[in-house]
This record gives C-alpha cells, sequence and structure tokens, in this order.
C-alpha cells in the first residue's frame, strides 16, 4: 500500500483521526505490515504489549482464554490501544480468521509522534478522559440496577 492509502485506513480508526494528517503520516511512514494467514496467532493472552495493530484486510478473531468472550477485528479495527500508550499484558489472544494484514504501530513510534505534536496528544487525551468518565458512568449504573 501507497503511504496515502495507509494514512486513509489509519484515517478511519476512531482514536487515531484524532491524531490528524500530519501524525497519521508519521504513523504510516514508521509502522509496517505484518500478514497472517488463516490459524496464524497475532498474541496470546498474557504476552507482553509494544504495540497496537489495525487491520487492514482479513478479519481477527480477539478472545479471552475461556472463548467466552469474542470480538471479531475487521477492517479499519484497532487492536490493542492500550499497549500503544503502556506496557500491559496482553488481556486477549488475537488469531487470524482468514488471510489478514494488519498494521503494526509500536508503542515506541506512538510516543515519539505524541511528542512531536502536543495539541494532537491533547485531543488524544481528552477523548480517552471522556471515555473513562462514560465508563465509569455506565459501571455506576449498572451497579445501582444490580443493588435494586
Amino acid at each position: 500500500m501507497s503511504i496515502e492509502e495507509d494514512v486513509a485506513l489509519l484515517e478511519r480508526v476512531p482514536t487515531l483521526q484524532l491524531l490528524g494528517e500530519a501524525s497519521l503520516r508519521m504513523l504510516a511512514i514508521g509502522s509496517e505490515q505484518k500478514v497472517l494467514a488463516r490459524g496464524d496467532v497475532l498474541f496470546k493472552a498474557g504476552d507482553p504489549s509494544d504495540a497496537g495493530y489495525v487491520v487492514q484486510r482479513g478479519l481477527v478473531r480477539i478472545s479471552d482464554d475461556d472463548g467466552s468472550h469474542v470480538i471479531l477485528a475487521e477492517p479499519g479495527t484497532l487492536i490493542g490501544e492500550l499497549a500503544l500508550l503502556v506496557p500491559l499484558p496482553r488481556p486477549a489472544t488475537a488469531i487470524a480468521e482468514e488471510y489478514s494484514v494488519v498494521v503494526r504501530i509500536g508503542r515506541s513510534l506512538f510516543q515519539r509522534v505524541l511528542e512531536a505534536d502536543p495539541a494532537a496528544a491533547r485531543r488524544l487525551r481528552d477523548a480517552f478522559a471522556d471515555r473513562t468518565s462514560q465508563i465509569a458512568s455506565e459501571i455506576l449504573t449498572a451497579g445501582a440496577k444490580l443493588g435494586s
């Protein structure tokens, strides 16, 4: 894919589109593609994380250890969002359901992009704060319903 096509893919990701075109271009230039055959493991639950992945083509199944919670990541989906910011063990396993291509965005690259664009970093911080507040509100609402 060309840099322009990579930027267009990254612009489809809600979290990443907050960064703006210049930062997305830096991510596109510094990222790498990874090809997965059907059944290939992208990562396993418990693995250390050092990158996020954007599905470019195909379908990636993300599931917890017992398979009770499953998400199918389609093109334009960011897998491992928090891994872009902090080193955490992977909470789930990601396996290609079919031939797939993902764009790997390393944490160090992502952090360099944020350092180079403080306005983008603030937009991202504000979006994370809003989402965290929304999740906290939903937890309180669910707790109140369970307590009734």
